[in-house]
């Protein structure tokens, strides 16, 4: 299933834009093969922070076995890698090298299972008062690019030939490498011994990702299309930014009362997080109302929510204050 849509940025350089255009046929190859899979969680453009390092990460494939990292590359003309995996390309009849996608990926996916080590007890449960992680999971990288690049694979190295592919062969790709099991038929594999997320657990992860997620959170998700060659216009980005108050941190900040936006309730309320995020659930009127709000302190919606035990926390990403959220009621995890 499709957890989070290409987000898309209205640009005049024609390389960004040739590159936009590549991810949304990505995009699209990926929500054709997997929009009604259920044990296949697809996050496109996917962007968070951690240790004050920034990862952007084209496409990113959560499945009960572990995790695969996809890097987009808008290529037209002839590729080579040779032995020391240094990659060269033509333009204009000319050959130049370039940077290697693939060594890309694979920063940002060192970056992403630090950030998931860090937050492994708030998202996966102990098993026999073992703490579970992520280190045995399955983790892979690829590179897509155009389908109209011609790829010379007979002397590039083997391990680099197996990740790069073109895209309108990535859902097959996919398919061989996660090798998912059919749970009416072959539920138990005696042979297969990855590890694998429960049900509850992918739902966790995919959460929690979302929570980190800070691309661009006032610009316009649109669908991708059911053709790749159709374009969708841009959206015009207007982000309105509040002066950073450097003391922000250092303030005493009052907790944040929630209430349900349906019935203006503010006692039968349970924290709960769900597919889109963490909310909070009305017992009066049965509605959800999205814990993410705007920042009471600057008034920037460049907020997040994030949850460290049993305390829910609204971070501001424009001012850094740090807001704790309250319910007058007990909470009940869902």
């Amino acid at each position: 299933m499709i957890i989070k849509d290409k987000v898309l940025k209205k640009t005049t350089s024609v390389t960004a834009k040739a590159g936009q255009k590549h991810e949304q046929d990505v995009a699209f190859y990926l929500r054709r093969a997997f929009k009604e899979h259920e044990q296949v969680f697809v996050f496109n453009d996917l962007k968070f922070t951690h240790n004050d390092e920034v990862a952007q990460i084209d496409h990113l494939i959560l499945y009960p076995f572990g995790f695969i990292l996809i890097e987009s590359k808008s290529i037209t003309g002839e590729v080579k890698i040779n032995q020391q995996e240094e990659w060269s390309r033509s333009y204009n009849d000319k050959w130049q090298g370039m940077s290697s996608p693939i060594k890309q990926v694979e920063l940002q996916q060192k970056l992403l299972r630090c950030l998931l080590f860090e937050h492994r007890t708030d998202i996966l449960k102990p098993i026999l008062f073992k703490q579970q992680g992520f280190a045995m999971r399955c983790w892979n990288n690829m590179c897509a690019v155009s389908s109209n690049a011609i790829i010379e694979r007979d002397k590039m190295p083997k391990n680099i030939s197996q990740q790069l592919v073109k895209a309108e062969f990535l859902s097959d790709k996919l398919q061989n490498l996660m090798k998912l099991r059919n749970k009416l038929i072959n539920s138990l594999n005696i042979f297969d011994t990855r590890p694998e997320f429960s049900v509850e657990e992918m739902k966790a992860i995919a959460d929690f990702l979302l929570t980190q997620d800070c691309s661009a959170p006032t610009e316009k998700r649109l669908p991708v299309p059911d053709n790749p060659d159709t374009a969708i216009p841009a959206v015009e980005v207007k982000q309105q930014i509040a002066p950073v108050d450097t003391n922000a941190q250092y303030k005493k900040i009052q907790p944040l009362p929630l209430k349900c936006l349906k019935c203006t309730d503010t006692h039968q309320l349970e924290m709960r997080s769900g597919k889109y995020g963490y909310y909070i659930k009305c017992g009066a009127c049965g509605g959800n109302t999205p814990m993410k709000q705007a920042c009471p302190s600057c008034k920037s919606k460049n907020t997040k929510v994030s949850k460290k035990l049993q305390l829910y926390t609204l971070n501001c990403q424009d001012c850094q204050v740090q807001i704790p959220l309250t319910i007058m009621a007990t909470v009940v995890q869902a």
